[in-house]
């Protein structure tokens, strides 16, 4: 940062903060607050290509001493881009009079409430004619200020006039400059893409900020200051490749980026070039290519690009012909001027090698599924707008949320508004509680895991009688990692990748399984050995990836193999499609060494019959005995099985857990409902159905029912072999 004078101070622009985008905020670090002797509260001028007035408010931790946060429409009243050098100094404020706005042809300029909405969003906030600004809830497109009285940087309060008209209307008062001194004021800006579709800024992407700046970095200079690589001698980058799954914000990129350099934005969609005639894709291509060309600075987006890249073969007539026109539309852009293409895909394996290589799609970034910082950032973005209740916890919804992508998130905020306006009778204002966020948390799965059934079990280890010692082992293998990350970097020391719980039929390991998810609150992919076998050759196999593909990137996640025993058999005594499947399980199991956000869970009742290359340790190292229950374990599970019945006072559990030798989990369970079975068949025979229902806090369930239970329910262990 450049020393305080009359002028101000030099600040390097960087984006605002995710729930500042609308509020005409700039955000100093506490040096250059101290520089120009202002607070909280105070008023500065923002000086680019243009100048712009903004609110002071202070800067977090993350912010360097030498860098300003501002947001889109600062930004662009300012002229200027992230990375750009502004100069920022203090200026005097009066209070408005009568302020003049232009309105967008998407909203009714005559509606009544509109100047009372603008100036609730404009409220305390500094502003000058000719700057423009976005009100969250009436869309993307922007207002602009024609006039204020007086002239000159003013501060909106509640005696403000707001006069609303239709952008297209002429000017009754002329439209003033600045503060005395500043550059000019900036142009009217179109706020659409190329394409129509409203223009996208930095702060409506959230959890993606590693990625935007891989993306500017290669979209940026070349449109802006293709001088620069002219200097170097070199040739500017001519495409960027996103991949990574549906819903994680790559057309949101590719618009974001395209809005902040200004540049003309050209969608193609992959699957709408295709044609039956020949010739007609190519010549769709040609023309979105000669448009951008003609439209420059612009950006090219190929959406589902690997409809039409996919890899040329012998048979695909109509994929090899657009390929090799689009190799040739992607090699001829250093004479077309300032266009870059970026092209988004969920299966980047299937795109054709040739478009892979350096001077075509120059670079690849993996858009992912958020972790729990970025899914809080998409979190403010879609609730910034939102009245939320006192009780409602971003961080905590953003901690619940594993798996989630910005569009689920997206979804989650939209439901709960719904859960909302559905209640609206029934409440004193109209906000959104935590209860909303519940319901919508019902509604809402992880996109990336719908074909897996992915969930989060709303059982944990107190809805497991016993195994104590199995929870113990289980906690220490999941829940560590997850949350004493640092003591095992500290230790050098990788959890295990893999557990697997063996034991009789009937023990509770599948239970145990759903409990440890449900307690460690990650998304749990049950997966049933049997399902995964398919006579056509390789079709195992990539059921075995996918379903691998999927937990990463809905990670942290546990994978659990039921029945493991199905598809893991000893290879050379099975079918060759197990020893397939059993290969692929090696694989995928060796590369989540370093992934400790990803866990292999597994069951069965006959551990000898797996392959012993799985049981080896940095794979399925882990092995975990789920015993028949004796007395103390007995004795839990009749709790849990009990717990919200309504058993009668003469019924011992503790004797009843002694006599029950031999008796799985699942035959204690089983017996408990034969039993309840039995007091309400008492109840049911004696009334019809409608005197019944009154008579239902009557059902006790005796020791004569779980008596009788016993003589139907048989245990599954001889009794001479346990204890």
């Amino acid at each position: 940062m450049s020393g305080a004078d009359d002028d101000g101070v030099e600040l390097t622009v960087s984006g605002a903060q995710k729930r500042d985008a609308g509020r005409g905020v700039a955000r100093l670090p506490e040096s250059a607050r101290r520089s120009l002797g202002v607070l909280s509260g105070d008023t500065v001028v923002v000086v680019g290509e243009h100048a712009t007035v903004a609110k002071v408010w202070p800067a977090g931790g993350d912010l360097a001493g030498d860098a300003v946060r501002i947001d889109a429409d600062t930004r662009t009243n300012a002229g200027v881009n992230v990375g750009d050098t502004v100069r920022v100094r203090p200026v005097s404020v009066a209070d408005a009079d009568r302020i003049t706005i232009d309105v967008p042809g998407s909203v009714d300029a005559a509606a009544d409430d509109l100047a009372a909405l603008i100036k609730r969003a404009l409220l305390d906030r500094p502003i000058k004619a000719g700057e423009q600004f976005r009100i969250e809830r009436l869309g993307p497109t922007a207002f602009s200020i024609t006039a204020t009285r007086p002239e000159g940087t003013v501060r909106v309060t509640r005696e403000t006039r707001v006069t609303t008209r239709s952008g297209s209307a002429a000017s009754s008062e002329p439209a003033q400059t600045g503060a005395t001194g500043d550059a000019g004021t900036a142009p009217a800006t179109d706020t659409t893409g190329g394409d129509g579709a409203p223009r996208v800024a930095y702060e409506d992407i959230g959890g993606l900020d590693d990625e935007l700046d891989q993306v500017r970095e290669m979209i940026e200079l070349p449109l802006s200051e293709p001088e620069l690589f002219q200097e170097l001698g070199i040739d500017p980058p001519s495409g960027v490749l996103l991949y990574g799954p549906p819903g994680t914000g790559k057309t949101l990129i590719a618009r974001a980026v395209a809005g902040e350099v200004d540049a003309h934005f050209s969608t193609i969609s992959g699957p709408e070039i295709v044609s039956k005639y020949k010739g007609e894709s190519e010549e769709k291509l040609r023309e979105a290519f000669d448009a951008a060309a003609a439209n420059e600075p612009a950006v090219v987006f190929i959406d589902e690009i690997d409809s039409i890249g996919g890899a040329r073969g012998d048979d695909a007539d109509m994929e090899t012909r657009v390929v090799a026109q689009l190799l040739t539309l992607m090699d001829g852009l250093e004479d077309r001027g300032r266009v870059v293409v970026i092209g988004a895909t969920n299966r980047v394996d299937a795109i054709d090698p040739a478009l892979r290589r350096g001077g075509r799609f120059d670079r690849e970034i993996e858009i992912g599924v958020p972790g729990e910082v970025g899914r809080r950032e998409i979190l403010d973005v879609h609730t910034r707008s939102m009245p939320l209740a006192e009780d409602v916890s971003l961080d905590r919804l953003a901690g619940r949320t594993h798996g989630f992508v910005g569009a689920d998130l997206e979804s989650l905020a939209v439901e709960a508004a719904m859960a909302a306006l559905r209640g609206r009778d029934e409440r004193d204002e109209l906000d959104v509680t935590r209860a909303d966020f519940e319901r919508a948390m019902a509604a809402v799965d992880p996109s990336a895991m719908r074909e897996y059934v992915a969930e989060t079990p709303d059982v944990g280890f107190e809805d497991v009688g016993g195994l104590d010692a199995a929870k113990q082992t289980l906690t220490e293998a999941v829940e560590w990692p997850l949350s004493y990350g640092a003591l095992f970097e500290a230790a050098a020391t990788d959890p295990p990748a893999g557990v697997l719980l063996y034991g009789p039929p009937g023990t509770g390991k599948t239970m145990l399984a759903r409990a440890l998810a449900g307690e460690s609150d990650v998304n749990f992919i049950s997966v049933a050995g049997p399902e995964i076998l398919d006579r056509y050759v390789g079709e195992s196999e990539k059921a075995v990836r996918e379903v691998f593909d999927r937990a990463r990137q809905a990670a942290p996640a546990i994978v659990f193999f039921d029945e493991i025993d199905a598809i893991a058999g000893g290879r050379g005594e099975k079918h060759e499609v197990t020893e397939r499947v059993v290969s692929q399980l090696l694989t995928e199991i060796d590369g989540l060494a370093e992934n400790p956000n990803l866990m292999v869970l597994a069951a069965t009742n006959r551990r000898d019959a797996i392959d012993p290359a799985l049981l080896r340790p940095g794979r399925i190292e882990s092995h975990v005995e789920v015993p028949a229950p004796d007395e103390a374990a007995r004795r839990a599970i009749l709790g849990v099985h009990t717990r919200e019945k309504p058993v009668a006072d003469d019924v011992d559990l503790d004797a009843l857990a002694a006599d029950l030798v031999g008796y799985s989990g699942a035959d204690i369970e089983a017996l408990c409902r034969s039993a309840s079975m039995r007091a309400i068949r008492e109840i049911a025979g004696a009334y019809d159905p409608e005197e019944a229902e009154t008579h239902a806090d009557e059902i006790r369930i005796t020791e004569e029912h779980f008596e009788a239970a016993r003589e139907s329910v048989e245990p599954t262990f001889e009794s001479a072999t346990h204890e």
